[in-house]
């Protein structure tokens, strides 16, 4: 059974950055793709990036040009670089891989956006 565990996350300042990491235990080559997913409080569950095992990216709208999804296949790791963030941007931020039609999940990482 593949896990995933999400770090880096934390309390930052509006217009900060943060980079969560994901590390996963079988190499990701192996997927289809990798991504984030993230829920605010009272919301679902939306899509922020996700990245193809060909390198394509998906960015949602609310955090295109502010997110960055990129991955290191060595470390078997995926990142989500994460600048210019706004309060809208507090949620819990879960790691995914998609393998063919499972998709797998961590068990989420913070982030809080506040002044």
């Amino acid at each position: 059974q593949v896990q995933l565990v999400e770090s880096g996350g934390g309390l930052v300042q509006p217009g900060g950055s943060l980079r969560l990491s994901c590390e996963v235990s079988k190499s990701i080559l192996s997927f289809d793709a990798m991504g984030w997913y993230r829920q605010a409080p009272g919301k679902g569950r939306e899509l922020a990036a996700e990245i193809s095992n060909g390198g394509a990216t998906f960015y949602a709208l609310s955090v295109k040009g502010r997110f960055t999804i990129y991955r290191d296949n060595v470390k078997n790791t995926v990142y989500l670089q994460m600048n210019s963030l706004q309060l809208e941007d507090t949620a819990v931020y879960y790691c995914h891989v998609v393998d063919g039609n499972r998709v797998i999940g961590g068990r989420g990482a913070q982030v809080t956006v506040s002044t």
